[in-house]
């Protein structure tokens, strides 16, 4: 499964073209943010790709959950969404 990373400075309309790619090429991607914008920048970008792949008769499947990560030594607790397309 393809993981797209995203910070509170990722611009959400350019993660939104590279989930609907990877949701055109596979059959899901898992985003994964740590922080509230972070994760701010997720769904907007979610609600952005749900509209580029709507017009090929596309829905979104959302599935949100924790997940513990290692940056810097450190464990850290992220906000992963699976995205699935239905």
């Amino acid at each position: 499964m393809e993981v797209l990373k995203v910070s509170a400075q990722s611009q959400p309309k350019a993660v939104a073209g590279a989930l609907a790619a990877t949701l055109r090429e596979k059959a899901s991607a898992e985003i994964q943010a740590i922080g509230a914008g972070a994760v701010n920048q997720a769904i907007k970008a979610i609600a952005i790709t749900r509209g580029f792949v709507a017009p090929n008769g596309i829905d979104l499947v959302v599935i949100p959950a924790f997940s513990e990560v290692e940056i810097d030594g450190e464990e850290r607790t992220a906000i992963k969404f699976i995205v699935e397309p239905r």
